[in-house]
């Protein structure tokens, strides 16, 4: 099968997961460790946790934080949340999603470090594309 695009014009936007926008923290945190998944980051007092199941999908728990779950990404990022060199900056990225058409809602800023930018996909789904580094 060809691919639609080749391997070097493909966006890398690193490690993904899913944000789930939850009502309460320890109850979404007690179903999904039922599921088998385990935390591996975050602070339950701040309202957020990080979990990963044993094949490596990770989900986002944050409660009072964002409306919606979303689609998240993290540059930088392999899909174990170890730092990966080189990678695609967050702001070159979003400069790729323009140049496709497409307008970022909150844009990054700043020249380097840390930033984020959000789509929204033609269904209404978000999308966050977050860089922590």
């Amino acid at each position: 099968m060809k691919h639609l695009y080749a391997q070097e014009t493909r966006m890398q936007l690193g490690a993904f997961s899913l944000s789930l926008a939850v009502k309460d923290i320890a109850a979404s945190r007690a179903f999904y460790e039922k599921l088998g998944f385990a935390v591996i980051a975050g602070d339950q007092a701040q309202n957020w946790l990080i979990l990963r199941n044993a094949d490596k999908v990770t989900l986002g728990l944050f409660q009072g934080m964002f409306e919606r779950n979303s689609l998240t990404f993290n540059p930088g990022w392999d899909a174990e949340c170890a730092e990966i060199n080189p990678f695609t900056d967050v702001r070159q990225l979003q400069a790729q999603a323009e140049a496709a058409g497409l307008q970022p809602e909150a844009r990054a800023e700043g020249e380097s470090g840390p930033a984020f930018f959000t789509l929204t996909d033609p269904d209404g789904n978000p999308i966050l594309i977050d860089q922590h580094r």
